[in-house]
């Protein structure tokens, strides 16, 4: 299937799409790691795009403590894919992860 052709306005306003999108990705991400937000307040607003679009391993990473493997890690022992973003987790596997965090 080939992409549509867009016009320079549309490229444009699409362009613009994205990079809000990825500066409001940053600023959630940058907001979990200083300890403003929570991983419960992340997975209350699922239904936003921006957060919803999110991988959960993104989220994860950037929460205080986390990194790469440790994230990997929680994910494996949750049953939580490695692909799967934010909108697409299930009630147990957002309880999980709440509890696992929590537990402190």
């Amino acid at each position: 299937m080939a992409l549509p052709v867009l016009t320079e306005e549309q490229r444009r306003d699409a362009l613009a799409k994205a990079g809000e999108a990825r500066r409001k990705r940053a600023e959630l991400k940058a907001e979990l790691k200083s300890g403003k937000r929570t991983l419960k307040d992340v997975l209350a607003r699922s239904g936003d795009d921006t957060v919803g679009k999110m991988k959960v391993s993104n989220v994860l990473e950037s929460l205080p403590g986390v990194g790469k493997v440790r994230a990997r890690k929680i994910m494996e022992k949750l049953d939580i894919s490695a692909s799967r973003r934010i909108r697409g987790l299930g009630a147990k596997q957002r309880d999980s992860l709440l509890t696992e965090f929590t537990k402190k």
